[in-house]
């Protein structure tokens, strides 16, 4: 068998008496949409910070292509090639989509002498608009500041912005919620045209229903443990439902 992409193995944290993971496993492979569930309290939120490197594990290891890593900040997580878009997308409203897209990693050019240098926008407004297109991205207009765009072109450009500088795994923390249908679906077309390109997605989310239609594999927590795993076509918003929830260890992994 080929290394995953991505593994958490073992991975425990604890915050006083609260054991929020407990041995906690994870996997995704490269073009695979993973989603990542299970009830509210089960872990994931703790997993998916800890993967992102806002959190550090008590103990357990994470492997990226089979060597293991170690995450002590966003920084390195993304210096490794790991981008998570958390539900306050981190966007700035009052930029538009191409700033939003470079921000902290504009384009310069050369000024006049040694030391002053520019934005160069316009590069960065045609690769943005390129980006935006390479993924289906229809946006009202480049101009406008991102504040004023829908909550499924928020969610969008955000998406877009960790396509483009993760070269890995994305997380995608509940990336439909709140959303309405067509915003839900444009979404979630854009998640399986990120996967297209060989990147791992982790998938968070409480709708099952989206899990059965879109995901390649799907890993269940339950009181901080993954308790079951799923491939393609395995499973059912019931069968889900009960995963989350039952008592029994249905996992179906290999150790």
């Amino acid at each position: 068998m080929t290394e995953p992409l991505l593994a958490a193995r073992g991975i425990s944290k604890r915050y006083g008496h609260v054991t929020a993971l407990d041995g906690a496993e994870l996997t995704v492979n490269a073009g695979e949409i993973c989603a990542l569930i299970g009830d509210n309290g089960a872990g994931k939120s703790t997993l998916v910070k800890i993967l992102s490197g806002v959190e550090r594990p008590d103990s357990g290891t994470i492997e990226l292509e089979g060597e293991p890593v170690t995450i002590s900040t966003p920084t390195e997580a993304q210096d490794r090639g790991i981008a998570t878009v958390f539900q306050d997308l981190a966007l700035a409203p009052d930029l538009t989509p191409t700033e939003n897209f470079f921000l902290g990693r504009e384009v310069m050019q050369k000024g006049l002498g040694r030391v002053f240098r520019f934005t160069d926008k316009k590069k960065m407004q045609k690769e943005a608009a390129k980006e935006f297109a390479d993924l289906g991205i229809t946006l009202r207009s480049a101009g406008v500041s991102v504040g004023s765009l829908s909550g499924g072109q928020k969610q969008s450009v955000a998406i877009a912005r960790a396509a483009k500088w993760a070269d890995k795994v994305i997380i995608l923390d509940e990336p439909t919620a709140a959303l309405g249908v067509v915003q839900t679906d444009r979404v979630l077309r854009l998640v399986r045209r990120v996967a297209d390109r060989g990147l791992g997605v982790i998938l968070v989310t409480h709708n099952m229903s989206h899990v059965v239609d879109i995901a390649d594999s799907v890993q269940v927590l339950r009181l901080g443990r993954r308790v079951a795993t799923f491939g393609k076509g395995e499973s059912s918003v019931e069968s889900l439902v009960a995963a989350m929830t039952s008592d029994t260890n249905i996992s179906k992994e290999a150790s």
